[in-house]
């Protein structure tokens, strides 16, 4: 363990050199990006229709190549879905990391090649243990263990060439053999599909281990952690792994979980680390231990653009490069990415809070959405599924609004819909069954959520009284114009302003 240890030490310094390089060089860095990214695309089929091979600057691909959306996009990924190559990216893409979000469909299906699995996943992770060693460099993280929490894969059914699954799980499937002496569980219990079955045996193959560090969506760690302790019998994870030293989350929102995983993780005992890491690309990581700001990684073959907000929707969308950005103002984030997003417009909005070097916020989604738990409900979702609860009992609904419950010690998280019906369903626990299910019809990543009821219970609706709404908006001056009732919230400042009111009123 001390000569891997030392040789990990090596590469981890030489990589915070280099990290300091692009921090120095920082649009130098991403102008080279730019040009090798259409360069290797040059004679793929989306390169030969914007003729790529006369690109010469930004100026000139940010003409000559339209701002995409998932279902701009959507019928090349089928294609490549179903064998086809060279249509977006040079190399042969056979993975397919499924994610749900701001599109109409269930599942969206993202490219991954395997240069974003060696230059951008598989980087960033590098990084953000250097990163972490750097700032502690008495750090025992490899004498031990990573507990990773991922997800499943499955073979896509248009191709035995192509497959897809959860992003943490393609990741895994891809690690080097040396990696599995690293990390727990085994591949054999960190892919399995069924929840419930996986967390008792998560439990079972970790507790033993000497674990060190975990890696997971804060929604999934804190139920796995609940159930060991339940089974030990302990107040906190470090009486079962008394040198755990890390907490890698990202995914959703922490600010929710923080009172939770501090019980569980206490903070002066372990070290809390956040990154930014979506199917579409890894792109932040949490470099200072005393502040949340994320630093822009640069050169994980991601060219960014920054979209102003208030261009959302417009035919030709003004974007800006890195040089142009300003800080504490919102920006919707485009990519083009080496497996094949070309000026794709990935849904979340961020500030920048310091421009020397990069480092952002994630402020939120382009859309509405309620994404505490990793369920990526959108408004499209929410109008589908009360609109099909509604014509299957007969209601009629004037508004409502939408938001999480968080986790408490005794329940798990779920969705509050607070909603003014014009006429009421005769059976209200029926009409919020009809709406749950039409909700895990139109979301896979809500219906995996809300498998056996482990991460999200079954939703509340409560039935406001005659006006509610339109009293409250009255009430902040906000009748008329563009004000509206907000249909879904990330958190839950309008759900309890508006129960509040109705109690008062």
């Amino acid at each position: 363990m001390t000569l891997i240890n030392s040789l990990l030490s090596w590469v981890m310094k030489k990589r915070i050199h280099q990290m300091e390089l692009f921090m120095k060089y920082p649009h130098e860095v991403q102008d080279e990006l730019l040009k090798k990214l259409v360069y290797s695309a040059r004679d793929t089929e989306w390169g030969r229709k914007y003729n790529y091979a006369s690109i010469k600057n930004v100026k000139d691909y940010k003409s000559r190549v339209p701002v995409q959306q998932y279902e701009d996009v959507k019928p090349y990924i089928e294609r490549l879905r179903g064998g086809e190559q060279n249509l977006l990216w040079n190399t042969d893409i056979k993975w397919f990391a499924k994610s749900s979000g701001t599109t109409s469909d269930k599942s969206k299906f993202i490219p991954v090649s395997e240069e974003a699995l060696a230059e951008c996943h598989y980087k960033g992770g590098k990084d953000l243990l250097s990163i972490y060693c750097n700032n502690h460099p008495d750090t025992q993280l490899f004498n031990g263990k990573c507990l990773a929490l991922g997800g499943s894969h499955q073979i896509n059914s248009y191709s035995t060439e192509s497959f897809y699954g959860d992003l943490s799980a393609i990741l895994m499937q891809n690690l080097p053999f040396w990696a599995e002496f690293i990390r727990t569980p085994g591949l054999s219990i960190a892919l399995m599909d069924n929840w419930e079955e996986k967390i008792e045996k998560l439990v079972t193959a970790t507790m033993a281990e000497n674990v060190t560090n975990i890696s997971g969506v804060p929604t999934w760690t804190i139920v796995l952690a609940k159930r060991i302790l339940e089974v030990k019998d302990a107040e906190n994870l470090l009486e079962v792994w008394p040198h755990l030293e890390l907490f890698i989350h990202g995914a959703v929102s922490f600010l929710p979980y923080h009172d939770q995983i501090k019980q569980i993780m206490p903070p002066h005992k372990v070290n809390y680390l956040e990154t930014y890491n979506a199917s579409e690309g890894f792109f932040g990581i949490q470099d200072l231990s005393n502040s949340d700001e994320l630093l822009l990684m640069l050169d994980y073959g991601i060219y960014y653009e920054f979209m102003p907000l208030d261009e959302l929707g417009k035919e030709y969308p003004k974007t800006l490069q890195l040089s142009e950005v300003q800080r504490n103002v919102n920006y919707a984030l485009v990519i083009s990415t080496n497996a094949g997003l070309w000026r794709y417009l990935i849904g979340d909005t961020i500030i920048f809070t310091s421009l020397n070097p990069y480092r952002i916020k994630i402020t939120g989604r382009t859309k509405h959405f309620i994404n505490a738990f990793g369920e990526e409900l959108i408004i499209e979702n929410a109008e589908r599924a009360i609109a099909y609860a509604c014509s299957n009992t007969d209601a009629i609904i004037k508004e409502y609004t939408a938001a999480p419950i968080y986790f408490t010690d005794h329940e798990n998280g779920g969705h509050e819909w607070l909603i003014e019906f014009e006429k009421h369903p005769d059976d209200l626990l029926f009409f919020s069954h009809l709406l749950d299910e039409s909700l895990k019809s139109l979301n896979s990543d809500y219906e995996a959520k809300r498998q056996s009821d482990i991460a999200l219970r079954k939703p509340i609706v409560k039935a406001m009284p005659e006006n509610t709404f339109y009293n409250w908006l009255k009430a902040k001056g906000k009748l008329g114009g563009q004000n509206k009732v907000p249909r879904l919230s990330n958190d839950r400042k309008y759900v309890d302003e508006i129960l509040l009111f109705a109690n008062e009123n």
